[in-house]
Formats: C-alpha cells, structure tokens, sequence
C-alpha cells in the first residue's frame, strides 16, 4: 500500500471508529435513561456531551500546554525549529502555527489547537538537538499533517467522549447500588435486561478507551503518510523515529490524558518491536518499527 493508499484507507477507518463511539454514549445514555424509567435522561446526557465537547473545541489548546508545562518558543531562541515550520506551513498551505517547547531530554513532538488558524506545534529541547534539520522537518511536517487533516480536533472529540462514558458509566453503576431502578410486571424479563445493562455499562468505559486509543492508532500512520508526501523525503521522518524510538525514559511530565498527541508514546520506549496483541490493543501509538517500514517501503514503491 503506497502513501495516497495508506491516508485514503485511514481516514475511512478513523470516522468509522468515531460513529461507533458516538453509538457507544448513545447507548449508554439509553440504558440509564431506561434503567431509572426518565425519558429525558437521555437527552440530558447528549445536552451535557455537546456542552463538554464545545468547551474542549475552545479550551483544548490551553489545557494540553498547561499540562505538559511548555513555554513559547521564539525565531531567536529555537532558529531552525522556526524556520523549518514556517517553511512547511508554507508549502503545506498552512497559517504559520505557534510555537512552543518543552524543556525536556527525552525527544518529543505534538500538535494542538481547534484549526488551522489556531494551531500549535511543540516539541520538546531533547528533539529539537538530538535530530538533524532533514529528520526535524520529517517530525514537523508530521503535526503540520495533524493539523492539515483536522486529527487534533477528532483527538479531542475522542478523549471526551471515552471520559464521558466513564462518567456515565460510573453514576448508573452508583445509582443500582441503592436501587431505584425501574420496575414492571414482567420481574424476570426485567432481571434478566437489568443484568445486561449493568454488564453493558461496566464493559461500556473499556470499550470506549479501546476505541479512542485504535482512533490515535489510525491518525499516526496518516500523518506519517501526509508528512512524507509534504516533504518527499520518507527517510527524514523514517530516521527521525528511529532516534525517538530509541530512547527509553519517559518524559518528566508525561501523562496519560495527553499521551495520544505526541509523535511517540511519551512514556518512553518499550522495545520498539510489533509486541503482542494485547499490548498494541492498549497502546496509544503504533509501534516505531512498523511505522518506519511503512515510511521506507512506500519510498521505494
């Protein structure tokens, strides 16, 4: 599968992933509804789920820069991180993005922000003087391509809807522990539904984070495909995530809420090879290795 292939094929995939979540919080906000006999609960759930994801439409940015403690990066200070993104932008068709860094050792990038015009590239000290200018503009031209098919945007949707579930997840199984469920004349039929729906809603937050994390999954190996396509070089970026795969401590802020934005798992690596399939199962990021012999397979396709 060449690149044009590989982006075709991912997008298709990723919203096929974002209806079943959207069917997912459906779901769950039926049972509940269903489960305490009031209708309205479950258009108080979808009220309350456009409320969140309204307010992570215009707040994500600041939040995701808050909590991995990045600081602007100026054309003086950082001249090469400068000058390549704005040389990218500019071929990609891009409004130059903001610039911000990340005082760490450990080599990491990520974009965020709502659009285009409101977009944020970041990257850590530790990428910025481990990588070679070609590898840099490999690693940049990778989050321009986030920012290009809107994967910041769908990335939020998906952690808001994964933790959402969880919420309702968590306050029907609150509410079956002191009862007040609904009741009917048919009691076992009634049994036998309540006993799916609680088996339902538990497994409910498992299969959402299943969900979201095979959606960042998807959405790096269609940056790795339209990065390589803005820079026609697939062995800069390809080099780039070898030296990242490489280094195995975790950066010092990493956490779990924003792991999925960064070009490699920030957590630091873990072999770099296919692993097993539980392990990718959970994995926020596809494994280095496979990513790389995509990249240099399609070069010479």
């Amino acid at each position: 599968m060449n690149l044009y292939q590989e982006r075709s094929s991912n997008i298709r995939r990723t919203w096929a992933l974002i209806l079943w979540f959207l069917i997912v919080v459906i779901a769950i906000g039926y049972t509940v509804s269903w489960y305490l006999g009031n209708p309205s609960i479950l258009y108080i759930a979808v009220v309350i789920a456009v409320a969140t994801n309204f307010y992570a439409y215009w707040a994500s940015d600041k939040l995701v820069l808050s909590l991995n403690h990045a600081r602007p990066a100026t054309r003086e200070e950082f001249f090469d991180f400068y000058t390549v993104t704005e040389n990218l932008a500019i071929t990609a068709g891009l409004p130059m993005p903001k610039l911000y860094m990340i005082n760490d050792s450990a080599p990491n990038a990520f974009a965020t922000g709502r659009d285009e015009k409101h977009a944020v590239v970041c990257a850590t000290t530790g990428l910025l003087t481990m990588l070679t200018r070609p590898e840099l503009e490999g690693v940049i031209s990778h989050e321009l391509s986030h920012i290009k098919n809107r994967d910041i945007l769908l990335m939020t949707v998906a952690v808001v809807l994964a933790g959402f579930v969880a919420i309702l997840a968590d306050i029907f199984l609150r509410m079956s522990l002191f009862g007040g469920g609904r009741s009917n004349d048919n009691k076992n039929a009634n049994a036998l539904l309540m006993i799916l729906a609680v088996v339902g809603i538990v497994l409910a937050p498992l299969a959402a984070k299943l969900i979201q994390l095979a959606v960042s999954r998807r959405r790096e190996f269609l940056a790795d495909a339209s990065g390589a396509l803005l820079t026609r070089y697939p062995e800069g970026l390809a080099s780039a995530l070898e030296k990242i795969g490489s280094y195995a401590s975790p950066m010092r802020s990493a956490n779990t809420a924003t792991a999925h934005l960064f070009i490699s798992n920030p957590f630091g690596a873990k072999g770099g090879g296919a692993g097993g399939w539980i392990e990718r199962m959970f994995s926020t990021h596809p494994p280095i290795q496979e990513r790389i012999k995509v990249l240099l397979g399609s070069s010479r396709a």
